[in-house]
């Protein structure tokens, strides 16, 4: 049974959320703020994280951002379910670690069939990229000092470790697994997120800016019009 811990600052709608969820068959655990997030998060390490964004203590964005340095909760899903629908919001939410931003109202029927996509996403996802001809890791180029290690999900560059959040770290890997392919948003969409889980091109661009801060800015072109594609 997935664990979802749900946080939010308002009583009736932590009733409400839950009473959904749980007909559905997800085990819930609750959360008042940001800190009790956190704490929580450390003792049961959901599957999912469903959290508000304005909450009292520790609001949801600075939450997520201690939560993604949390290296047990690597494989934690972080979607942030708020009423500020502003881009900027979105896009701070994306920024802190967030893998989906849902704006409140929603109906639970379509919540519960994001949470659903989310999740069946990533059973699909949270083994390691493999190469499909021969069940090995993804290959990697030591000459280009960027190895990739789909096994411990890290990528290591001039000998430095670097940690990347997961979807991070999964857009680097489908990059690097074919260096002279220009990977259109689309394709990313479809092949990290899947085709049943809607974003917008904004987030990949958020995602890709991010990579470029830890990686470099050299190693990922963008092709106007078209796509990504990773330099070698």
């Amino acid at each position: 049974m997935n664990k979802i811990l749900l946080v939010d600052d308002d009583k009736d709608v932590r009733e409400f959320l839950s009473y959904n969820l749980q007909k559905d068959g997800y085990q819930i655990h609750t959360a008042t703020n940001g800190l009790e997030a956190i704490v929580k998060a450390e003792q049961i390490i959901p599957d999912l994280i469903l959290m508000d964004v304005m909450m009292p203590q520790m609001d949801g964005i600075e939450a997520c951002e201690e939560i993604r340095k949390l290296k047990q909760l690597d494989n934690t899903l972080i979607v942030f379910l708020s009423a500020r629908n502003e881009d900027y919001s979105h896009i701070a939410g994306y920024n802190a670690g967030a893998d989906d931003y849902i704006n409140k109202p929603v109906k639970p029927k379509v919540l519960i069939s994001k949470v659903n996509a989310l999740l069946r996403r990533k059973a699909l996802t949270n083994k390691p990229l493999k190469d499909k001809a021969n069940n090995k890791k993804t290959p990697v180029n030591d000459e280009r000092k960027l190895i990739i290690d789909t096994e411990k999900y890290i990528a290591i560059k001039n000998k430095k470790e670097i940690i990347l959040p997961k979807k991070q770290f999964e857009i680097l890997a489908l990059l690097v697994s074919s260096p002279a392919k220009v990977f259109s948003r689309e394709e990313i969409f479809n092949k990290i997120w899947g085709n049943d889980v809607y974003i917008s091109d904004r987030t990949i661009d958020v995602h890709i800016r991010k990579i470029r801060e830890k990686v470099g800015d050299d190693i990922i072109h963008t092709v106007k019009g078209v796509g990504y594609k990773f330099v070698e």
